[in-house]
């Protein structure tokens, strides 16, 4: 029941945001926001009935998916990996603190032009850029999590004869692991924001490119289409994590008032 209410609200402030920019570009409200060159609702409909046949955009669409799968997956791992050793190990985490924390300030969008020096081809940079975008959040949740693992259960489990794997599997992965699924959603967002930027500077392909171009060409309803491209590849990309989460934390659902997720 709760979570029908709560999809009814979620339709309806997507709605609510449609039937706004409907009203704001059908009348050309103007006042200091200027919605006077926007292009409407039906215009961009119109145009991704266009996109949908054209290669061109499915190859963007494509190429996009592409780098963000293979960025955020190699973060996953390389995140999840380090962050379960630096906050499980005081001696990692003294040696390698410091030098993650005077890397993870610095934009991903100030690695393109390193990037570009290090790797042999853009395809390769700009999945770099896309995997520093995720890494950090995802380590920093990592760490945090295992910090937060209640030293009870660690206790418990060495009493019961559990060596340093099983404890790193049994207890400290599952206890770290909501802050982990918090840090893989933060991640994928700033995964998003990474790619099309280096799209934007320096790709060939990709959604970013493709709004870019359209800005290029003054194309006003090929951008919002990039726009909107972006924002439900995103909220799919988050609801794939939710799900993932659900899946791997069981106990998270049927812990919560009437099992709900």
């Amino acid at each position: 029941m709760q979570h029908g209410v709560g999809s009814l609200l979620g339709a309806c402030s997507l709605l609510a945001m449609v039937l706004f920019w409907h009203l704001a570009t059908t009348y050309r409200w103007d006042f200091y926001i200027r919605f006077t060159n926007l292009p409407t609702p039906m215009e961009v409909a119109t145009q991704l009935g266009k996109a949908m046949d054209n290669t061109k955009f499915i190859t963007n669409v494509g190429m996009s998916l592409r780098r963000i799968a293979i960025g955020f997956a190699v973060a996953t791992v390389l995140g999840v990996g380090l962050g379960l050793l630096i906050g499980r190990y005081r001696l990692l985490r003294q040696l390698m603190f410091p030098a993650i924390e005077a890397l993870r300030p610095i934009p991903a969008i100030a690695w393109v032009p390193i990037s570009i020096m290090l790797w042999p081809d853009n395809e390769v940079s700009i999945i770099f850029i896309t995997f520093i975008g995720a890494f950090f959040p995802i380590l920093l949740n990592t760490v945090s999590g295992v910090q937060a693992v209640d030293a009870v259960l660690l206790r418990a489990g060495q009493c019961l004869g559990a060596r340093e794997p099983q404890l790193m599997s049994q207890v400290v992965l599952p206890g770290a692991a909501p802050q982990v699924f918090t840090g893989l959603a933060v991640g994928m967002g700033v995964a998003w924001v990474s790619l099309i930027a280096a799209e934007m500077i320096s790709g060939q392909f990709g959604v970013g490119y493709f709004t870019w171009e359209a800005y290029s060409l003054i194309s006003y309803a090929d951008i919002v289409l990039g726009m909107i491209t972006i924002g439900v590849l995103g909220l799919g990309c988050s609801w794939l994590i939710r799900a993932a989460g659900r899946w791997c934390m069981p106990w998270l659902v049927y812990s919560k008032p009437g099992g709900q997720p």
